[in-house]
């Protein structure tokens, strides 16, 4: 039997969306693209934020996951996130969704850069067992064991 988990569903008042909507990039009249929904989108970020869920869950009222999960990456690179929550609204509960936003989007790019480093280190490894020569009187006295080294980090 599968335990069944509360789904957490955020809703910005009319209040909280009037205070947020011009500090918001992408509206129309913006250069560059505009969005279609920007109070849609953020609801959708509250919705993965406060579930602790994978983009790929997002359920479909919020339009396509991947688009989201998309313009939540590209906001998160530029630092949009923290400027937004640095904004200061004057809702203390925004305020706060905004707080948790920052935090959500800060070990998005810790995990990132750990899988980047991983990435790296493995990638190095895979490398230096790639000798020329598999002789291994004539391997260096450090390579001799690289070829499972390659296998601590899978």
């Amino acid at each position: 039997m599968m335990k069944q988990t509360a789904q957490y569903e955020m809703k910005l008042d009319d209040g909280q969306w009037q205070q947020l909507e011009p500090l918001l990039i992408g509206r129309p009249g913006d250069p560059g693209v505009s969005a279609r929904n920007n109070r849609l989108f953020i609801e959708a970020l509250l919705w993965v934020v406060l579930n602790k869920a994978p983009w790929s869950s997002l359920p479909p009222q919020f339009g396509k996951s991947s688009t989201a999960y998309m313009r939540f990456r590209r906001w998160n690179e530029c630092d949009f996130w923290r400027q937004l929550a640095h904004s200061k609204v004057g809702d203390a509960q925004l305020q706060q969704m905004l707080d948790t936003v920052v935090d959500y989007g800060d070990r998005y790019t810790s995990r990132l850069e750990q899988r980047i480093a991983r990435k790296a280190k493995k990638n190095s490894y895979r490398a230096a067992a790639e000798l020329p020569d598999r002789n291994p009187a004539a391997m260096p006295a450090d390579a001799s064991t690289l070829h499972w080294v390659g296998l601590l980090g899978s």
